[in-house]
């Protein structure tokens, strides 16, 4: 008996720098989809992974201090079955990604306050990751 091996949704998460929104999209996307997607993340102006980025989902059980911050031309020439863009600027600078199914965009608060303490900042950072879940949820959702 043969069973059929689905491929995995092809995911795209873009941000302006690739550093915390969108990795953090990423994150919460590959652990709550599992084997049913393939995500990648990507960003207009690559900045490196934030560091905070990467502490905030470790406290929830997420591990992405391997991710790279890497330039949305990376991906120009891939396809995906969808495109998320987490940033108005990202959504202005890639309005329409050639090799999308489908694009979906929600606005996500740029976390990193140059003016903030960093226990200040840390919270900030959590609570747009648990935005970024409470999304990502309902992003999954929409696929078949």
């Amino acid at each position: 008996m043969n069973a059929s091996v689905e491929r995995p949704f092809r995911l795209l998460v873009i941000c302006t720098g690739n550093r915390a929104r969108s990795q953090m999209a990423h994150g919460w996307l590959r652990h709550l989809g599992g084997n049913r997607v393939a995500v990648e993340s990507a960003g207009t102006e690559p900045k490196g992974v934030h560091p905070l980025a990467i502490r905030v989902m470790d406290e929830v059980g997420i591990d992405i201090s391997n991710h790279t911050s890497d330039p949305v031309e990376r991906y120009a020439s891939e396809d995906f079955d969808l495109v998320i863009t987490v940033c108005d600027a990202a959504r202005e600078q890639c309005p329409v990604f050639p090799g999308a199914k489908r694009v979906l965009h929600q606005a996500f608060e740029d976390p990193d306050y140059p003016d903030l303490t960093e226990a200040e900042l840390a919270d900030v950072f959590r609570r747009i990751r648990d935005q970024i879940a409470a999304f990502s949820r309902k992003a999954l959702e929409t696929l078949p």
